[in-house]
C-alpha cells in the first residue's frame, strides 16, 4: 500500500513539474490568473480535480493486478 502512494506521489511531482520546467513563462502566466480568481472559484477548481482525481482512482483500481 505504501509503494502505491508513493509511486502516485512522485508521478504527480513529475506531472507538476513539467510545464515550469518546458514552459516557465506559461507556468507564470498560469499563476498569474489563478491569483486573479475568487476564492470560490479557486475551490472549484479544487474541487473538479479532486472528484475528477477520485474517479481515475476508481477506474484505475479494478485494472490494477493483485
Amino acid at each position: 500500500m505504501l509503494d502505491w502512494l508513493l509511486g502516485a506521489v512522485a508521478l504527480m511531482l513529475v506531472l507538476e513539474g513539467l510545464l515550469p520546467l518546458l514552459s516557465p513563462a506559461s507556468w507564470k502566466q498560469a499563476f498569474q490568473r489563478a491569483l486573479g480568481l475568487k476564492d470560490g472559484q479557486l475551490r472549484f477548481f479544487g474541487l473538479l480535480s479532486v472528484l475528477a482525481g477520485l474517479g481515475l482512482l476508481v477506474l484505475a483500481l479494478p485494472a490494477a493486478p493483485g
